[in-house]
């Protein structure tokens, strides 16, 4: 019986609508998805900031075991939240593959649910009009203002819609699809503001709300509680999400999530269901993490992550008994890239990274998300148990983007590189396991392949049909460089077809 498993859906998504209808729904579980430092945005404390709206009461600080006032909140940020219509092209969508009616892999997808053939000469040039609704904020009084990078991507025209009616056209200045941040501009003056907080201030139970556009229906306001903190999600490992059971639904993305005293601790990104609506599990991007993105965004139109160069993963109790630790805490090394940041510092198949900079690291995403908003070149200390005894590395991190690597260049050669995978083949001990013949381990994932879902862990079967043993297979594969390919996965004994798009 085939295992019913949960679905994250990106919440603007379930607004958009295309010129054609094309979903490609596989019935397989899967993860739907949704780049020079400035100044950092300081946080200022409740009390240091002046009322947003000086004829309305300012929200007091609430006091423990108390409930926030809600009306108050509301009648003093909703001014600052706003509308996000987008319009533009989507390139033809991966579902909608160009095949040949003769070509034999047609066979692997005609009777796939929400299938269809694509007619080349259908559309604009290959491309899809769309409409989408998102949500956003104002941080600043002369316009700008956050959202998410899948609100406005692929957006042509982007209108802002206040709370009294007024509609301003937006420019998008940037968008970081490694943390879901866009930053746009709308030319105005003297705009209402929302009053910023410190997400790290969280706990588990604090009181939050929601404000948003979920299905068009603007300025809904949601409450619920914080359910947990630095949550790590299958490709979101660079955000440790604020996770709350405030309801959001398709339309409250980009919008924000505020604390019981009206500030802004995050931006409602994604949810965690079976249906594609709510269903009591919501996920916020931490503003301190928005608010990084933001200040690279306007100094240099982008923002740029770091890279240590290794694969890891969590420990459970006899993992670490093994290793010589009583607790499961920590990011256990797998793989080390050639190259990298981490093999330049030592680092090795078998460390266990405990903390970085002194902060504890208790679970793999806990370390991926701190290199990852860490600044390119920056030296962080790591503290690592090797040998059953605890050390201190050095590292001066790389840049996430950059490929003038060996590995990246031995990727391009056999045409894995422009998937975005690091790839080797299973031993045979691992195919008898796995029940497979061939098959190549996916051990890092970046670029095209990470846009399409695909994770460390999978097993690749096939590209386009064709059944795969080596890795050098895939030279042949891409060599007429090709706009999309379809791996067969494995994963987690099921097998599923992922469209990749290759840019």
């Amino acid at each position: 019986m085939t295992r019913r498993m949960l679905i994250m859906t990106l919440i603007a998504a379930g607004l958009a609508v295309a010129a054609t209808s094309a979903a490609f729904n596989l019935n397989a579980p899967h993860w739907f998805t949704k780049d020079g430092g400035a100044t950092s945005h300081a946080v200022i404390a409740p009390s240091a900031l002046p009322d947003i709206s000086p004829n309305l009461t300012p929200v007091a600080p609430i006091a423990a075991g108390t409930t926030p006032n809600y009306r108050a909140i509301v009648q003093q940020v909703s001014p600052a939240v706003v509308g996000v219509t987008v319009a533009g092209l989507h390139k033809a969508a991966p579902d909608q593959f160009p095949l040949d009616l003769n070509d034999p892999f047609f066979r692997f997808f005609r009777g796939l649910p929400g299938f269809q053939l694509r007619i080349p000469s259908q559309g604009q040039g290959g491309s899809i009009p769309f409409r989408s609704q998102g949500s956003g904020f104002i941080i600043s009084a002369d316009g700008l203002i956050l959202t998410n990078a899948h609100v406005v991507r692929d957006a042509k025209e982007v209108l802002i819609k206040l709370s009294d009616r007024r509609q301003f056209k937006a420019r998008v200045l940037g968008a970081d699809t490694t943390t879901d941040i866009a930053v746009l501009r709308v030319n105005a003056k003297n705009l209402p503001l929302v009053r910023l907080g410190d997400s790290q201030q969280l706990h588990v139970g604090d009181p939050v709300l929601a404000i948003g556009s979920p299905f068009g229906f603007e300025q809904t306001a949601t409450q619920g509680i914080v359910s947990a903190t630095g949550r790590s999600l299958p490709g979101g490992v660079s955000v440790p999400f604020i996770q709350t059971d405030a309801a959001v639904n398709p339309g409250n993305s980009g919008g924000p999530l505020f604390d019981g005293s009206g500030a802004v601790v995050g931006i409602n990104a994604q949810i965690y269901s079976q249906s594609g609506g709510y269903q009591g599990l919501s996920f916020a991007i931490p503003i301190n993490v928005a608010l990084k993105v933001k200040d690279q965004i306007v100094a240099t139109g982008r923002a740029s992550h770091a890279r240590l160069g290794v694969t890891v993963q969590d420990l459970n109790q006899n993992l670490a008994e093994s290793f010589g630790l009583s607790r499961p805490d920590g990011a256990l090394i797998g793989n080390v890239a050639p190259d990298s940041a981490a093999a330049h510092s030592g680092l090795q198949p078998g460390d266990i990274v405990t903390a970085v900079n002194d902060d504890p690291v208790t679970r793999s995403g806990d370390l991926s998300s701190r290199i990852s908003l860490s600044i390119p070149g920056e030296t962080v200390r790591l503290k690592v148990w090797r040998d059953r005894a605890s050390r201190d590395i050095s590292v001066k991190l790389g840049r996430a983007d950059e490929d003038a690597t060996p590995t990246a260049q031995n990727e391009s050669e056999t045409g894995s590189g422009q998937l975005g995978l690091e790839l080797r083949a299973l031993t045979r001990e691992e195919q008898i396991s796995a029940h497979v013949q061939g098959g190549l381990l996916v051990e890092g994932v970046s670029g095209a392949a990470a846009r399409a879902n695909v994770m460390p862990g999978d097993v690749l079967l096939a590209i386009n049909g064709t059944a795969l043993k080596s890795v050098e297979q895939i030279a042949s594969l891409m060599a007429k460089k090709p706009k999309v390919v379809a791996l067969l996965i494995l994963r987690n004994g099921e097998r599923i077809f992922l469209p990749v798009e290759l840019v």
